[in-house]
């Protein structure tokens, strides 16, 4: 089962920060994300959302490319593999792994100018790993359905930054 973790940030780039430092963690096979969202609201109140290619995407792509392959590999092998891979794209975002739309716009209309916000969808975590992450930076837990004790942790790592 995955997790949701939303943190909000004071700066422009601290969610994206965050970002680059829990994505150097997944290069080291320390935490597997099914998706992620960086949403800034600079200064002038604009909204921008970084969204990745969540997880289910990629795995009907994947799959809908291989099984296009097979279907219409003979005849028309480049065909069949777009169609294989759009048609697996569709099925891969209705299987809804990533971050919805609607509650990031939600969160999104609740951020002040000049701050930004992440969202991860985190299937499993080093827990130490996560925390030295995250020690350099200052944020809040907007939302989790981390247990009591990782969220309380989580939330004594973003209030007590480290330089």
């Amino acid at each position: 089962m995955s997790d949701l973790i939303v943190l909000t940030f004071d700066t422009e780039e601290e969610a994206g920060n965050v970002r680059e430092a829990i994505h150097r963690e997944q290069k080291q096979d320390l935490v597997s994300l099914d998706d992620s969202a960086v949403v800034v609201r600079d200064k002038h109140g604009k909204i921008h959302v970084k969204n990745e290619l969540d997880r289910g995407v990629k795995i009907g792509a994947v799959g809908g490319g291989v099984l296009g392959l097979l279907i219409a590999g003979i005849f028309f092998p480049f065909a069949g593999i777009l169609i294989g891979v759009l048609g697996g794209m569709g099925v891969g975002a209705l299987a809804n792994l990533g971050v919805q739309k609607k509650f990031v716009k939600e969160v999104s209309d609740k951020l002040e100018p000049g701050t930004s916000a992440i969202f991860l969808i985190v299937r499993h975590a080093n827990a130490a790993a996560v925390v030295a992450a995250l020690k350099p930076y200052k944020g809040e837990i907007y939302q989790s359905t981390l247990d009591t004790e990782d969220e309380e942790t989580l939330r004594r790592v973003l209030k007590d930054r480290t330089e």
